[in-house]
């Protein structure tokens, strides 16, 4: 199994933070208090802290599509991600990269999709048909 990773990010409002992480992304609610609040973020850790939010920095191209540089986000089982992607597009999330195929019959193939949170934190979701090349070369 892998170990958890733990990451801390800063949100303008916590009240509009636990909304989206609980109910648009699914997270389950841990420890909080008045300055902020803990989501199990898919088995991770993920702390939403009151305070200034990063905003949008540089981006990279990647397969043609100008992927945020500072972004976070987990990779998914093919059919969950799958079922994000609806649940986020019926819900008229706006995404700053639409849901897709990435490396389409390249080595590290992938679904991927990018969405901001309320505070303007990028997410990426991503999902490989073959999990086996998550690292392939």
């Amino acid at each position: 199994m892998v170990q958890p990773f733990h990451l801390a990010i800063p949100v303008d409002d916590l009240e509009t933070a636990r909304a989206f992480y609980g109910e648009v992304i699914g997270c389950e609610e841990g420890r909080s208090s008045e300055k902020w609040v803990d989501f199990n973020f898919f088995g991770h850790q993920l702390v939403v802290h009151k305070g200034m939010p990063l905003g949008q920095a540089d981006t990279n191209t990647v397969d043609g599509e100008a992927v945020p540089s500072f972004h976070f986000g987990v990779v998914l089982d093919w059919d969950d991600w799958h079922s994000l992607a609806t649940k986020l597009a019926s819900l008229d999330i706006e995404f700053v990269i639409e849901p897709g195929i990435r490396f389409a019959g390249q080595v590290g193939e992938q679904a991927t999709m990018f969405f901001l949170d309320p505070a303007g934190n990028a997410l990426e979701f991503k999902a490989f048909k073959d999990p086996s090349q998550l690292f392939a070369k």
